[in-house]
């Protein structure tokens, strides 16, 4: 292992036949966008499949350049190297790419075709040296392009495509288009069972376990990165997830944070419930802009930095990559708007003009609206716009921003200030309209006040995976069925939900006893990794292998037959197989709820 700095390093270990991760780490807070908010550091995770042919997954950003390409030439010849697939294209990534290209003289770029774009954009202004030729009729074969004078070797990945570079690692392809990552592909290698994510089902963490083995520490961290990268995106998260359930997937492998192998299952619905969910009391502005020369986009970056310090969620839309149906769904659901552009040659760009025509024609101008803008040697497209939208009678939540080529550090905290005065006139705005409370809305109140009323059974539900046994406490436990006895539990998302979402999965619901607050205690609190859940507990295996509690009251065993999402908890259905009190002069404890 190589370190640059204390604060850098890469991680290298095997984790499939041929596969190697290499993890570049960082262990400090980042930046100081909203996404690495937490400060627990990342990791940018590459990987290096050694087939046949060797491909390369995801070279990390350019501050891991240098110590990077010293590790992976440790592990790898790099003249041989034949792929280099990008899950997606960014301006950083782009600086360890070239710098690895004339290291890697033969190697294809894979890429989507959106990602083609942005590559051949990046490499107009700073090309690579003449790179040896490949044989013409070969790169046709192989659907390749050059990209200037045979600076690189390029290949546009589609959807549904297959890369084999033997020995069984026959990649596959899915784009996964997202309104932040357009360009962005998942790929899943049968040989090993792991789909190469990207930037789904990572976390913002770094730490010295390669795979999630405490990923219920990890909890706030990935709820935390869905919100700030996929939130604002979830039906294009959710159409992701459902092109990839095809895939036997046996571990994830994403862009940052560990591997996905314990908690797969546990991770995948917890992203399908997140894309459902949509709080009606949420403030929501769409940012839409198209940025020519990045001057407009670092501007963009701060005004939704601002809004997001400020509460605000905030959809990011850059108009060349979405369609107009895409722009006007995105309107419907935001309370506001803030639109930005670049001016060209007197103008707009088409795609701004676009949206603006989507904005006048269809967007009620009771919604809180602002313009911005960079320019050249005139700014004709923010002005124009501001005054297309005060003649439609929009109101503006910040004085019109203006900056002439890039913009400078007095600029952007301009920007990041107006995007949290927007958020102040967009509160002001949604008061000003919000009906006073219903009577249908008091008798909900009322209905939870009622059911908080409701009582429930005290019990303990206890389980073994892993060899690990398991325990938590519970109170929403129900009879379901008289023939065959069955039950349900209603157990929290947050609790070990893992354990009982599995077919045919066996457990013990130990039902407790008034006056063993100490068991109440003991198993209301979470497990720790690594510890031992019941030491100092009196415990017997019950015959379906699970631990029975012997200051228990009574004790059944069960079996998993079904379960159903439902809200914030899941609802289990299981048999029971067998039972026995306890102690029949015991009084069961019983658990009030107070709203």
């Amino acid at each position: 292992m190589k370190s640059k700095t204390p604060s850098r390093d890469v991680q290298v270990a095997s984790i499939g036949p041929s596969t190697l991760a290499l993890r570049s780490r960082t262990w400090d807070r980042l930046k100081f966008e909203i996404e690495y908010a937490r400060q627990r550091g990342t990791t940018a995770n590459s990987y290096l499949i050694q087939a046949d042919q060797a491909i390369l997954i995801d070279p990390p950003g350019e501050s891991f350049t240098e110590i990077f390409l010293e590790e992976l030439a440790q592990h790898h010849y790099l003249q041989k190297l034949q792929f280099i697939l990008l899950s997606h294209v960014n301006f950083n990534r782009i600086a360890t790419l070239k710098a690895l290209l004339p290291l890697a003289p033969y190697a294809v770029v894979l890429c989507s075709k959106p990602g083609v774009i942005t590559l051949r954009a990046a490499f107009e202004t700073d090309p690579l040296p003449t790179l040896p030729a490949r044989d013409e009729e070969e790169a046709a074969d192989l659907g390749i392009t050059y990209n200037g004078d045979q600076s690189f070797r390029l290949r546009v990945v589609r959807d549904g495509e297959c890369l084999d570079l033997g020995e069984g690692h026959e990649l596959h392809f899915r784009t996964v288009p997202t309104p932040r990552h357009p360009d962005a592909l998942c790929t899943y290698d049968p040989a090993s069972g792991i789909l190469y994510s990207d930037k789904l089902f990572g976390v913002h963490v770094c730490d010295e376990y390669l795979f999630d083995e405490h990923w219920r520490h990890l909890s706030e961290d990935r709820r935390y990165y869905f919100d700030c990268l996929h939130r604002l995106q979830a039906p294009q998260v959710k159409a992701a997830l459902a092109k990839l359930v095809d895939f036997p997937a046996s571990t994830y492998a994403p862009a940052h944070g560990p591997l996905v192998r314990h908690s797969l299952r546990r991770l995948t619905l917890d992203y399908q419930a997140w894309c459902e969910e949509n709080p009606a009391t949420e403030q929501r502005v769409a940012l839409l802009f198209t940025s020519a020369y990045g001057n407009t986009g670092l501007m963009a970056a701060a005004i939704g930095q601002g809004l997001e310090r400020a509460g605000v969620i905030v959809e990011r839309v850059n108009c060349e990559w979405v369609t107009p149906e895409e722009i006007g769904q995105i309107l419907e659901r935001c309370q506001g708007f803030i639109i930005g552009s670049p001016t060209l040659a007197g103008h707009a760009p088409v795609q701004i003009q676009t949206a603006l025509g989507i904005i006048l024609s269809s967007t009620p101008n009771t919604k809180v609206a602002g313009v911005f803008g960079s320019y050249g040697w005139s700014g004709e497209a923010v002005d124009f716009i501001e005054s297309k939208l005060l003649n439609a009678g929009f109101p503006l939540g910040f004085e019109t921003i203006r900056a002439k080529f890039k913009p400078t550090s007095e600029v952007l905290q301009t920007c990041e200030q107006a995007g949290s005065q927007f958020a102040q006139a967009l509160r002001k705005a949604i008061r000003a309209r919000a009906p006073r409370q219903t009577s249908s809305e008091t008798q909900v109140a009322r209905a939870e006040q009622a059911l908080s009323r409701v009582v429930g059974s005290l019990c303990v539900v206890t389980a073994q995976q892993g060899g690990i046994r398991r325990g938590f406490l519970t109170s929403s436990v129900a009879q379901a069925s008289f023939n065959p006895p069955g039950l349900t539990i209603s157990v929290s998302k947050d609790q070990e939900a893992e354990l009982l979402t599995q077919p045919q999965a066996p457990f013990v619901l130990n039902i407790l006893r008034e006056g063993k607050s100490s068991l109440q205690r003991h198993f209301q609190r979470p497990q720790r990794p690594g510890e031992d859940r019941f030491a100092g507990i009196e415990t017997i295996p019950a015959e379906n292998g699970c631990p029975i509690l012997q200051e228990a009251l009574a004790y059944l065993e069960c079996r998993v037959k079904t379960w159903m999402d439902c809200g914030d908890r899941y609802i289990i259905y299981a048999e029971v197989e067998r039972g026995k009190v306890l102690d029949p002069t015991g009084v069961t404890a019983m658990h009030h709820r107070r709203l």
